[in-house]
């Protein structure tokens, strides 16, 4: 396993208009070919993040986001191993 993303670092992406292909290449570009994936907690929080958008197109573009994370990277469960190495 090589890199847990946090919620921040997704969040902060989003929020700049990148997409789930546009952050894994970034990470490459500066970390080389690492195996990226979030936890199931940060998928909780994006999916929080979400359901609290303040209009329905910044909602829908949310939504999308993290759809696409489901399909560029895997999601994790939450294990003592996880826990730590996403902290």
């Amino acid at each position: 396993m090589g890199l847990i993303l946090d919620s921040s670092v997704l969040i902060t992406a989003e929020r700049q208009g990148k997409n789930a292909r546009q952050v894994l290449t970034a990470m490459s570009e500066h970390l080389g070919e690492v195996e990226v994936g979030i936890s199931v907690v940060t998928l909780i929080e994006l999916a929080h993040g979400a359901a609290r958008a303040d209009t329905p197109d910044r909602k829908s573009h949310r939504q999308k986001f993290i759809q696409e994370l489901l399909t560029a990277m895997p999601v994790y469960p939450v294990t003592t191993s996880i826990a730590l190495r996403t902290g």
